[in-house]
């Protein structure tokens, strides 16, 4: 299994804190997206936006970046500042 987690206004917007996918159905971050993507038109929306962080066991990765079974996937919103 690999675990997914979602910080930030990410998690309020998904109304999900963590949720978990066979290690099985995904290969990289990207196809996490899509799967995740598939569950409805609002998650769609969330997960198509380009500029979602992603992170492989608290490590910042790009979007084609391999998962297997045993890691933590971390999505949060873009920083931003002032």
């Amino acid at each position: 299994m690999i675990k997914i987690v979602f910080f930030a206004a990410l998690r309020e917007q998904l109304d999900c804190a963590e949720l978990s996918l066979k290690a099985s159905e995904v290969s990289t971050i990207d196809d996490i997206k899509a799967k995740l993507a598939s569950k409805n038109e609002h998650w769609q929306q969330v997960f198509s936006n380009s500029a979602l962080l992603s992170a492989i066991n608290h490590d910042m990765v790009q979007t084609n970046a391999a998962v297997k079974a045993g890691d933590e996937v971390a999505f949060f919103p873009p920083v931003t500042g002032g």
